[in-house]
Parts: C-alpha cells; sequence; structure tokens
C-alpha cells in the first residue's frame, strides 16, 4: 500500500500577453495561439490535500498585508483536470493579482494545480504531461490559449505554435519592473468564444517574434489598436502614456494597461488600481511536499 504524502505545494508564475492569434486544431493539444508576452513572477500558489471529494478554494491575498481579500469556492477548470488526472482532492490556490484580468491566473493555477497533484498522489507525470493536461483544461473552459505553454517557462516569451509542444522563442531582456492598471474584468470566454472578435484578432497578428523589448511593445501597441478589444478605459489610458513617452499596451485579454519606463507607476496608479511587477527567470516549480 502506497501512502500518500499530507499535501503538497506548487507555484506557478502569471503571463502578460502582448498579442496573439488563435489557433484551431483537431483537439485540445493542437489547439492554442501564436503570439508573444512577458512571463510574471506574480502568479498563483497552490497547496493540495488528499480528499475524498474534490474541494476548491481561490483565494486572492493582499500583496502588503497578506489579509483575503477575495475568496470563490468553485473552478469549473480545475474540478476537470482533477478528474482527468484521476484524482480528488481538497485544493487551495492563492493569488495577489486580480482575477480575471489578463495576467494568466487560470493558467497559473492549472499549471501549479497539476505539479502539486503529480507530486502528491506520486502519478510520475513530467512535466510535459503536467502541461498538457493543464492546457487541455483551459483550452476545453475557454480561459486562455497560450498562457499554459508560456508559464512552463519565463522571460520574454514568442509562442510559434498551439499547444505546449510547439516551439517558443524566451529572452531575459525585460527592464526590472513593469507594472499595470486594472479597470475591471474582460472575461476570457466571452471573447474568445466570439467568432467576430476572433476574426479582427487574426486580421491584427503582426505575424513574427518581436526583435527587443521596445519592438514588443510597438507590435503588441499596434495589435491592441487594430483588433478592436480595447475599451474606452484602456484606449484612454495608453493616450496618457503616450503623452508622457512610456510605452504601454493593452493586457490581452484583461480590461487594462501595462507599461514600462520611469514614470510608469506613478501615471498608472493616478488611474485606477496599479500593481508592480517583475518579469519571472523561470516557469513552474513544485515548492513542497509535507510526508
Amino acid at each position: 500500500m502506497i501512502i500518500l504524502p499530507s499535501s503538497a505545494t506548487a507555484f506557478s508564475p502569471g503571463h502578460l500577453s502582448g498579442y496573439f492569434r488563435p489557433v484551431y486544431g483537431p483537439d485540445p493539444a493542437h489547439t492554442g495561439s501564436l503570439g508573444a508576452g512577458i512571463v510574471i513572477r506574480e502568479g498563483v500558489t497552490t497547496t493540495i490535500w488528499p480528499s475524498d471529494d474534490t474541494e476548491v478554494t481561490v483565494e486572492r491575498r493582499d500583496p502588503v498585508s497578506g489579509k483575503t481579500i477575495g475568496k470563490f469556492f468553485t473552478s469549473p477548470p480545475i474540478h476537470y483536470l482533477l478528474e482527468r488526472l484521476g484524482v480528488t482532492a481538497r485544493v487551495k490556490t492563492v493569488c495577489s493579482l486580480p482575477i480575471g484580468a489578463g495576467f494568466g491566473l487560470s493558467a497559473a493555477a492549472l499549471l501549479s494545480t497539476a505539479t502539486a497533484a503529480n507530486a502528491l498522489f506520486c502519478l510520475s507525470l513530467d512535466a510535459t504531461e503536467c502541461g498538457a493536461l493543464a492546457h487541455e483544461a483551459e483550452i476545453v473552459h475557454k480561459t486562455g490559449l497560450g498562457d499554459i505553454a508560456a508559464c512552463m517557462g519565463g522571460g520574454r516569451d514568442c509562442r510559434k505554435g498551439a499547444g505546449i509542444m510547439a516551439d517558443i522563442e524566451r529572452e531575459h531582456d525585460i527592464p526590472a519592473s513593469l507594472c499595470a492598471v486594472v479597470f475591471g474584468p474582460l472575461p476570457s470566454p466571452e471573447v474568445l468564444g466570439s467568432p467576430a472578435a476572433m476574426a479582427r484578432v487574426i486580421s491584427a497578428f503582426p505575424g513574427r517574434c518581436p526583435e527587443d523589448t521596445a519592438d514588443f511593445f510597438r507590435l503588441s501597441r499596434r495589435f491592441t489598436e487594430e483588433s478592436g478589444l480595447a475599451t474606452p478605459e484602456v484606449l484612454s489610458a495608453l493616450a496618457a502614456c503616450d503623452e508622457a513617452g512610456i510605452p504601454a499596451t493593452m493586457t490581452m485579454l484583461g480590461n487594462g494597461v501595462f507599461a514600462s519606463g520611469d514614470g510608469a507607476f506613478s501615471l498608472l496608479s493616478r488611474l485606477g488600481e496599479a500593481f508592480l511587477l517583475h518579469p519571472a527567470d523561470g516557469g513552474v516549480r513544485l515548492l513542497e511536499v509535507v510526508e
């Protein structure tokens, strides 16, 4: 009889997507997106415990005080993932950024859950297999297209194909800090499930990887304008960044803006709830297994 550990904890970074192009394949493994983004250290920590029934708690905590400022008790994608893994567990995911705001937190929650569950239940899956199941859950529930693949590593990413097996360029040339402002949620399923919105996205896609960070912001900004996804609040914030000479673009998919450079945080914090972000050097990782 195998004695399981009492708990396992894993962390996945989040992801800022600058531009993307959906790819619809015959199955989830070949469905996803091309595109470019930045992996960020601010992500999701997931702890899971063995349980006869699956229970999921999603917590958002204040990054300074650590106090819980939001809590949910359901996550259909995580339930789906655990069913695919063939296990039941009590799951708690913790993040400090707003959920549904374009920070790749749904991907981070799934990827960290898969990694922790693999360790807790001694499933002997490798990182690619964990990522594939997390990606499948995200595709099935339309919570994202390419964030899982991005969050398996760090840096500024450029995904050249759909799914986690596709080639990804990674560069570690992002400034030490970024910042973002959030104006409210922009539910991914509503956009990703809209044929009209996706047609505009496909037409706006730049068709190449960025040459450097400056080029990333240029291409992303052009995509924001041509895709028609920007809300009035986003357009106003981008105009303010232009006037101040600050490189900025829309968080994909979220009702917000992220920017880089001196004065970015000061400016964005005057427009709404702003967050300091930091580029991640690496991807998802197992933190602890308690016997």
